[in-house]
């Protein structure tokens, strides 16, 4: 037997027959093999040239916040969400502000509000104002692996100035898992279509999902609700999150700034407000928190009682009494107790008593 299987009692003449097709069916997986080889070609760029090369500055459709590519949006429920969301996206499609006063570019916006319908929609609409023109809505979509995100781009191209997209929520949209994935490339693979998208159109694409609700890590971006895929597959990730001292907007990204901003919600305009650095925040909220309450008490209050009364930790507390001492906005009246200025027990108001007689 030779090297193709033929045996050699066989006709020779057949024997060379059968020699040259299997040559030739070789050489054709060969070219084959070669052609699919050929098929990718990389790009390989030195990084002296990468060096010299220049790119546009990074697009923001909410300046300091939301950039072009695929931000994720999470919070615990409840927590506002999709107030926040509606908000810029009225804003980016007239050309307005959101935040407390960030102006943003006009162009056109795509809201998918999945878990509502068109009654609530148009309640939460007016609540904040007139209606733009330039923004879509959809209560109904299909999901992702159904034809989702072909619509999402025919949308897109049909609408030479989209700038915003907003998915509310996540597990309205998403494929189902597979059966043979892991839950991380389920995960990722249900965010990385959206960013292939966002980067391939330039356009800004919002995804809102939920937080765990047993959370309990120190860094809120671990906060996000299933596995790490979800955050990894995006550009960049924003978390609502409330603790005992408020609501605070987080932001990490591959082309934004960390963000670390106080918020608040204003119930009554149904807006939500950025107040700037946490710490400075906080801090001044408390100091007005514990001069009102002080004001109201007649008798004076310790770190203890303050912290109970006002819902804050005693450690924050009894690190501010005594700057607040220092500025004078309140006054040490005996062993751990603290008073305002205006209390008939404070020194000042006694010696303003003995000035006036």
């Amino acid at each position: 037997m030779d090297r193709f299987g033929i045996e050699d009692d066989i006709d020779e003449e057949l024997a060379d027959a059968y020699r040259d097709n299997f040559q030739e069916m070789g050489g054709q997986a060969r070219r084959q093999r070669g052609a699919h080889k050929r098929q990718f070609e990389p790009q390989i760029i030195s990084a002296a040239a990468l060096a010299m090369m220049e790119f546009p500055a990074i697009k923001y459709v909410v300046p300091g916040y939301i950039a072009e590519g695929l931000t994720i949006l999470a919070g615990k429920p409840k927590i506002g969400k999709s107030w926040l969301v509606l908000e810029t996206a009225i804003a980016v499609a007239e050309s307005g502000t959101c935040l407390g006063g960030i102006e943003c570019e006009q162009g056109d916006v795509l809201y998918l509000v999945l878990e509502d319908n068109r009654r609530r929609l148009l309640s939460r609409l007016r609540k904040l104002g007139p209606t733009p023109e330039r923004l879509h809505l959809a209560t109904e979509w299909a999901r992702a692996n159904e034809g989702g995100v072909d619509a999402l781009r025919t949308w897109i191209e049909e609408h030479p100035n989209a700038r915003y997209v907003v998915i509310d929520v996540l597990a309205m949209f998403r494929a189902a898992k597979g059966r043979d994935q892991s839950l991380y490339d389920a995960d990722y693979a249900a965010v990385k279509e959206l960013q292939s998208l966002a980067m391939e159109t330039g356009v800004a694409i919002v995804v809102v999902t939920h937080t765990r609700k047993s959370a309990a890590e120190n860094d809120p971006f671990e906060k996000v609700s299933g596995t790490l895929g979800i955050s990894g597959g995006a550009d960049a990730v924003l978390i609502l999150d409330r603790d005992q001292n408020g609501v605070t907007l987080y932001g990490r990204g591959r082309d934004i700034e960390e963000i670390e901003t106080a918020v608040t919600f204003d119930r009554e305009t149904c807006r939500w407000v950025a107040l700037g650095d946490p710490g400075e925040v906080r801090m001044g909220l408390l100091r007005s928190e514990i001069i009102r309450l002080l004001q109201k008490s007649a008798e004076p209050m310790g770190p203890t009682e303050l912290a109970k009364a006002l819902d804050y930790s005693a450690e924050n507390v009894r690190q501010t009494l005594p700057r607040m001492v220092k500025a004078g906005e309140i006054e040490k009246s005996g062993r751990g107790k603290y008073l305002h200025p205006d209390n008939p027990l404070s020194q000042q108001s006694q010696c303003h008593k003995e000035n006036m007689e």
